[in-house]
């Protein structure tokens, strides 16, 4: 499938450059906070010898004099979702898995964009001026990220037939597969995908086991991973900056029921409730806090949503005095009706049913299992029995 990305390199940097145009003369550091450990998210490109999830001491032990930013988290997605909205004007295959990452299907659109540079130009008229585009056109993601990772200045970079000579000498530090592969390859001595390229899949397969297959085709070229555009779903956002910086809860509160409350003023006429809230604070030292928070049914009214909030947040501590804070309202659904089943042990297990369900909905897969006879007769004990979801 032919493939365009689209690379903005020091996403979240650019996003805090637009907030605070003032630190542009500096070169500054952004990080984000793990436990007690901060680390780094990003850095400014003339700041040699710091990556990504660097601790910030070390970091701080190369270059001291830097404007250090805490990670705003929630408004980088927000920024992010608007330009992937935008692009999905000019595409509808649109996928943005990682902030500042974007892929974008090219099938069928050879009747709007008669050539490469007519898509190319239509691209970088959705993405903000602030953001540096990188742009690699090509067949497959792998080679259409090499593409965009070497593209000029503002035009882009396209791959078309055979390019074994363009990735001979690339690392295989630019392969996306786990860590540890890329530090076993370095170990072998297979230091660039051109190295890679010339062995066997047999003897990958042997060291790397399922991903060695991969790692040899993505050497060569090949890149058959399938594009996962976004599901288009109806969403809110609402934040707010308090007066003052608080500890009260109280307060708090009183902030979370107001935007609930024009929140429900949207809802309200649709019928729709809320099924699935993601809370977020920021600090006075721009510390930041988010939970997410799973309704077993969706909520109708201001009152039953701040109760559940009001008990999360009881729970959870914040991380220091809150300045601002906001919500995402996702999971939108209609109130349904339930009917009660006729003798008492039915409904009883209809109830039970119900609350794994939900279990299984707030942590992602199925939780439960009953035995199932599947090849009762066979010699085999294993494949006699199986387990299957109880829910099912």
């Amino acid at each position: 499938m032919k493939i365009l990305c689209v690379l903005l390199p020091h996403f979240p940097l650019r996003c805090e450059l637009m907030r605070h145009p003032g630190i542009i003369e500096r070169p500054a550091m952004v990080t984000y906070t793990v436990g007690s450990q901060k680390l780094i998210l990003d850095y400014s490109p003339e700041l040699q010898g710091i990556q990504r999830d660097m601790p910030l001491q070390q970091a701080l032990s190369v270059h001291g004099d830097v404007e250090l930013l805490h990670a705003a988290v929630p408004h980088y997605w927000s920024v992010f979702n608007k330009l992937l909205d935008a692009l999905e004007k000019k595409s509808p295959l649109v996928e943005g898995a990682e902030l500042g990452d974007v892929y974008i299907g090219l099938e069928g659109l050879h009747l709007l964009y008669p050539d490469d540079a007519v898509m190319v130009s239509a691209i970088r008229e959705a993405i903000p001026a602030a953001f540096d585009a990188h742009i690699g056109i090509a067949q497959g993601k792998f080679p259409a990220y090499l593409a965009a990772l070497h593209s000029p200045p503002g035009g882009y970079k396209a791959f078309t037939g055979d390019i074994a000579t363009f990735l001979k000498e690339l690392s295989c530090d630019l392969l996306p597969v786990s860590l540890k592969s890329k530090e076993r390859l370095h170990d072998f001595g297979l230091h660039t995908l051109g190295q890679v390229a010339v062995l066997l899949p047999g003897p990958l397969q042997a060291q790397f086991g399922t991903e060695g297959k991969r790692i040899w085709e993505l050497a060569n070229g090949d890149d058959d991973t399938p594009l996962y555009p976004r599901m288009t779903e109806e969403m809110l956002e609402e934040n707010a900056t308090l007066p003052s910086v608080t500890t009260s809860l109280d307060v708090m509160l009183m902030a979370l029921e107001a935007m609930l409350s024009h929140a429900f003023t949207t809802l309200g006429p649709k019928g729709m409730g809320i099924r699935r809230i993601t809370l977020w604070t920021r600090s006075w030292l721009s510390e930041h806090w988010e939970c997410n928070i799973q309704f077993k049914e969706p909520v109708m009214t201001t009152k039953t949503a701040l109760s559940r909030i009001k008990q999360v947040m009881e729970n959870t501590p914040q991380p220091g005095p809150v300045e601002q804070l906001g919500m995402k309202i996702t999971g939108l659904a209609r109130q349904h009706g339930r009917q009660k089943g006729l003798f008492s042990e039915v409904r009883a297990k209809d109830h039970l049913l119900d609350d794994i369900r939900q279990l299984e909905f707030r942590l992602g897969g199925p939780q439960l299992y009953k035995i199932t006879e599947v090849e009762p007769w066979s010699r085999i004990p294993e494949r006699r029995y199986a387990l299957k979801p109880l829910s099912q």
